[in-house]
């Protein structure tokens, strides 16, 4: 198998600010693996906050034997290989484990969406983000999201009615809301949520630090919305020790390492009665069709990388009616790839 990569900086149409901090651009590792003819294609995200970098995803690209990959895949195998080698760095991960995913597909002529069980008429609608900004800033970007039927908001400073107010000033659809960590107090957070709950907010992402588990459970017991962890809960393994704290979870493939662990997260989330949302970083339609193989598996998607960008390399995916368009096309069903991307 032979392994091809490059750096790619993903633009951002806005500055994109959440309650920490804000970001222009996303930097990128996209990755082709070839074998017997055919090609597979994946992608890291490195937003800041994670630790990764195109520096470490190439040192740990360099400890992989490619020889030990052999079709037909053996994802468990495979991940318990890659972590291994070395702890952490689970975005380069998700990029191999995409693009093996990408690669069994086309191998057996099949839609990943097909090999995991996935119906595309149960696919559910994609959110469209909104970082947080000035009132101006944020009617652009509730105009530039007229083909999607949720708002996400972004919410987690001192300013977090005004946005909404904002927002419902121009539209009455249905709103998400990820806080970030933001919140410090657990009673004026409870009294936000039900003042959220009258504005049509249907569920809310990590209200306070993902360490303050205590925090977290008091807000999930009191709170008529559906509070889910994204930052306390990264892989399989973290299920287990916020399970009882919040009513469902966040999964994104660069947190999960990959497509195959977040199917696994989605059976453990599930067999604990949780509600599951399918996110994405700042993301290329690389990724986030490799989500969508696994999103109509969930309740709610957030997969809006690549209508959030300026630059997106690949052709954007399709939706109809707010949601993807699974297509029969064997692997991720990737389309608008340029022979020259990638260097070998």
């Amino acid at each position: 198998m032979q392994a091809s990569y490059i750096s790619y900086n993903l633009e951002l149409k806005h500055p994109f600010a959440i309650a920490k901090f804000s970001r222009t651009s996303t930097p990128l590792l996209l990755l082709r693996l070839s074998t017997e003819g055919l090609s597979g294609y994946g992608e890291a995200s490195m937003v800041p906050y994670m630790g990764e970098s195109y520096e470490t995803a190439v040192h740990f690209l360099k400890l992989i034997d490619w020889s030990r990959f052999k079709q037909p895949f053996d994802f468990p195998e495979i991940i318990k290989y890659l972590d291994q080698l070395a702890p952490g760095h689970p975005a380069i991960k998700a990029a191999i484990d995409i693009a093996l995913n990408d690669l069994q597909g086309k191998f057996l002529n099949k839609p990943c969406y097909e090999i995991y069980g996935a119906d595309p008429s149960k696919m559910p609608l994609t959110s469209y983000t909104i970082g947080i900004d000035t009132p101006a800033v944020i009617r652009e970007k509730v105009a530039d999201a007229k083909d999607f039927g949720v708002l996400k908001i972004k919410l987690g400073r001192d300013n977090d009615k005004e946005l909404i107010q904002t927002i419902r000033s121009m539209t009455d659809l249905p709103l998400y809301v990820d806080a970030n960590q933001g919140w410090t107090d657990r009673k004026k957070a409870i009294e936000t949520i039900y003042w959220l709950h009258d504005q049509g907010v249907v569920l809310i992402e990590q209200p306070m630090d993902k360490t303050d588990k205590e925090g977290n459970a008091w807000l999930t017991g009191r709170s008529p919305i559906p509070i889910l962890a994204d930052e306390a809960v990264q892989r399989l393994s973290d299920i287990d020790q916020i399970k009882g704290a919040y009513h469902g979870i966040n999964i994104k493939l660069m947190k999960s390492a990959g497509l195959f662990e977040a199917h696994q997260m989605i059976l453990k989330a599930r067999s604990l009665g949780m509600k599951i949302l399918i996110g994405c970083m700042s993301e290329t339609s690389c990724a986030t069709l490799a989500a969508t193989a696994i999103a109509p598996l969930c309740d709610w998607a957030d997969l809006d990388g690549p209508w959030l960008t300026k630059n997106n390399p690949f052709r954007a995916p399709e939706l109809k009616d707010g949601k993807y368009v699974l297509k029969n096309l064997p692997g991720l069903g990737l389309e608008g790839v340029k022979a020259d991307l990638f260097c070998s």
